[in-house]
């Protein structure tokens, strides 16, 4: 088991890491992103790739002060939208596993001098990040690829502050099936109802489904949607 999920990583990490290079000549735009050009206007250009399956940081509400953490952060694109909305009081922290994301989002961030934002190396199952740093965890179409999703759930609502509030575009699948392309996004996606049952398995609550679309599946017809969901992390949590 720890070998396959080894070698399922270097494989995502070995495809996002050439996103970064055909990047370079225009955004990959393979999903549906959900992006408005106001939106992208605010922030720097090459953090956008085209790669996500909705817009979190817009359905998270985010306050001014707020401490954002991303999953699966990439070349950064939610990051900054979440640091131009928190504003110099807050911040927002990228996490990702592929170097080559990394450094492109950080070599963003100073070449456009923006100070509260920030990028860490880590795996989402195990985020270097205290208990309770976090009021918002933001993730766009990257749980999907993780071998293991309830771990993520529970290291998110580890490092969420109590009320804190979770906030996720990912796809799932309708019903079981399996692609030969496992780390592809649709591949690797949990069916519907297990996957919801893996946030409130970690422990939070209050969960709706704000956006929920059918998934554009070209011709081979897959039974797969596109949602954004929202759960909270209780006040009063149980030690």
């Amino acid at each position: 088991m720890a070998a396959n999920e080894g070698e399922l990583r270097d494989l995502v990490r070995e495809r996002y890491a050439k996103a970064v290079t055909e990047s370079a000549r225009e955004p990959l735009g393979c999903c549906d992103a959900g992006y408005s050009m106001e939106e992208l206007s605010r922030i720097p250009g090459g953090s956008f790739l085209g790669l996500g399956s909705g817009n979190p940081v817009r359905m998270a509400a985010l306050r001014p002060g707020e401490v954002v953490v991303d999953l699966g952060s990439g070349a950064g694109v939610d990051a900054f939208l979440a640091a131009e909305l928190v504003g110099p009081a807050g911040r927002a922290i990228g996490i990702d596993m592929t170097p080559e994301m990394l450094a492109k989002a950080r070599t963003l961030a100073t070449e456009h001098g923006i100070p509260n934002v920030e990028f860490r190396e880590s795996l989402i199952e195990r985020l270097p990040l205290a208990d309770g740093t976090a009021d918002v965890v933001v993730s766009n179409c990257v749980i999907n690829l993780s071998p293991d999703k309830a771990a993520v759930f529970r290291e998110a609502f580890r490092v969420l502050t109590p009320g804190g509030r979770l906030v996720v575009s990912d796809l799932v699948k309708e019903r079981a099936f399996e692609l030969a392309d496992v780390c592809g996004c649709v591949g690797g996606a949990m069916v519907r109802a297990e996957y919801l049952e893996a946030i409130r398995g970690a422990g939070f609550r209050e969960l709706v489904v704000l956006e929920d679309r059918a998934w554009p599946s070209g011709d081979v017809g897959l039974p797969a949607s596109s949602i954004t969901i929202r759960a909270y992390k209780s006040k009063e949590v149980k030690p």
